[in-house]
């Protein structure tokens, strides 16, 4: 019976002794903890200092919300390490015999294609994800609710999250490679470009020469900031497509915001031009039902699909 329960709880009892766990998830988080700080730091101390030549180029006209939600943020991002540590010991029996190796690198293409594949995969999940803790009173009042706790965010922010949703997050990330069997080089790559990702989208600038706006389809920290400042809408993590192709939800005022910025305008602009037509539309809106005294207003119903 000893022998028995030695036997199945070794894999938990000796993770410490096998090499493969300190080079595979423990590196990787190391990593990923790294390429995150090394990005958020920068950008934060930018948002802390709020440089007068930068400030048209927020995409709020607010001030950041650093002085209550930096050391949160940097707790949340403690908290949130140590329990996917936490979960990668117990995964460990199971994890341990994923395809990820260390043999020959691949030739460089497939390497692009591989990483190109792992963000069209985890982005696809991620929406659903999202969307699922919108759509769901639970998940949204108990775990997602944290993170919408900061409405202008920046670098720091990105992590700022309940544990649970870090877990899950992260464990999306792995799903691409463990389906391929990738290299652990590659795995490396790949949570290097996944936490590039998770920086610039809560940086809070739209800079015009941000590197990142000549990768195709991706249209920088605009899409997520939105998500943020309006709630609803613009699920994806950063390709703004699949909102086009999984029931049209995007946030209104985003896409007035890209329309504004095609004609020239920056950000600071393209959020006065966006106020303009808000209050225009109001203002016609009342003017319309003024017209009519006395008259009932016509509801429409849409129906749910």
């Amino acid at each position: 019976m000893i022998n028995t329960l030695e036997t199945l709880f070794q894999p938990w009892l000796t993770f410490y002794q096998d090499p493969w766990f300190w080079q595979f998830p423990a590196a990787t988080l190391l990593i990923s903890n790294v390429t995150f700080l090394a990005l958020a730091l920068p950008w934060t101390w930018i948002a802390w200092v709020d440089p007068a030549p930068l400030r048209k180029y927020k995409i709020q006209n607010k001030p950041f919300q650093l002085k209550q939600y930096f050391l949160p943020s940097l707790g949340r991002l403690a908290i949130n390490n140590v329990m996917m540590a936490f979960m990668l010991v117990l995964s460990w029996p199971v994890l341990q015999h994923a395809g990820i190796h260390t043999g020959p690198l691949p030739a460089w293409y497939v390497i692009i294609a591989q990483l190109v594949f792992f963000i069209c995969l985890d982005d696809f999940l991620y929406y659903w994800m999202h969307r699922a803790m919108h759509d769901n009173k639970w998940l949204l009042k108990h775990i997602h609710s944290v993170h919408h706790r900061i409405r202008n965010t920046c670098g720091i922010n990105g992590n700022y999250m309940h544990w649970v949703e870090f877990v899950a997050t992260a464990s999306l990330m792995l799903i691409g490679p463990i389906l391929i069997d990738a290299h652990l080089t590659v795995v490396f790559a790949w949570v290097i470009i996944r936490q590039v990702e998770a920086v610039d989208g809560h940086a809070g600038y739209d800079i015009p020469w941000n590197p990142l706006h000549w990768l195709p389809v991706y249209e920088g920290p605009v899409y997520h900031d939105f998500h943020h400042a309006k709630f609803k809408g613009n699920y994806a993590g950063c390709l703004p497509y699949l909102d086009r192709f999984m029931g049209n939800t995007y946030i209104g005022e985003y896409l007035q915001y890209l329309q504004a910025k095609k004609r020239g305008m920056n950000p600071e602009q393209a959020a006065q031009h966006i106020a303009k037509t808000r209050s225009q539309h109001t203002g016609r809106r009342t003017r319309d039902q003024g017209d009519a005294p006395g008259q009932p207003i016509p509801v429409t119903h849409s129906k749910r699909s």
